[in-house]
């Protein structure tokens, strides 16, 4: 299976549209998905989005709680009642809408990150600095695993 890889920074048309870039409408179709299936990312000013991988791992959490629960019903509310599902035209292109645009702050331009089984949408300067922190992070995530070891020992220890 093909992933979502790289970045690419697009701008809306005069009719709002953007383009999909060209190797992730190749995941999509190898996906055969028949849209872009697309939600507000949860914690971020992102836009979650992907084909059958991320339905899947929606699901997946939603049903890992009990059936008629508060949480699977809040949850499925957060990320069921706001998505979408984005056709492409004969171009490539989608129109975003306007609750998925303000909720990540887009307004002429959009960053797409690929993400492995998935991909955000993100105003460009707010990737930016997503990426500046996240670089971060996995700088001291290295530093901390260099000195435990991938399982959790001491760097030079040993498993008896």
């Amino acid at each position: 299976m093909d992933r979502f890889v790289s970045q690419f920074v697009l701008r809306l048309d005069a009719k709002g549209r953007v383009s999909v870039p060209a190797p992730f409408r190749a995941v999509l179709v190898q996906d055969k998905s028949e849209g872009i299936f697309c939600c507000p990312a949860v914690g971020r000013p992102a836009i979650e989005a992907g084909g059958s991988a991320l339905l899947a791992e929606i699901e997946q959490l939603i049903a890992s709680y009990p059936p008629f629960s508060e949480e699977r019903e809040t949850i499925a509310t957060a990320l069921y009642g706001t998505s979408e599902t984005l056709r492409m035209d004969g171009e490539g292109r989608v129109t975003l809408s306007d609750p998925l645009k303000d909720h990540a702050g887009i307004m002429d331009a959009v960053a797409f990150i690929g993400l492995g089984h998935k991909f955000q949408i993100w105003a460009p300067d707010r990737l930016g600095a997503q990426l500046s922190e996240a670089t971060g992070a996995v700088r001291r995530l290295r530093k901390r695993l260099g000195a435990q070891g991938a399982a959790g020992q001491p760097h030079g220890a040993r498993e008896k």
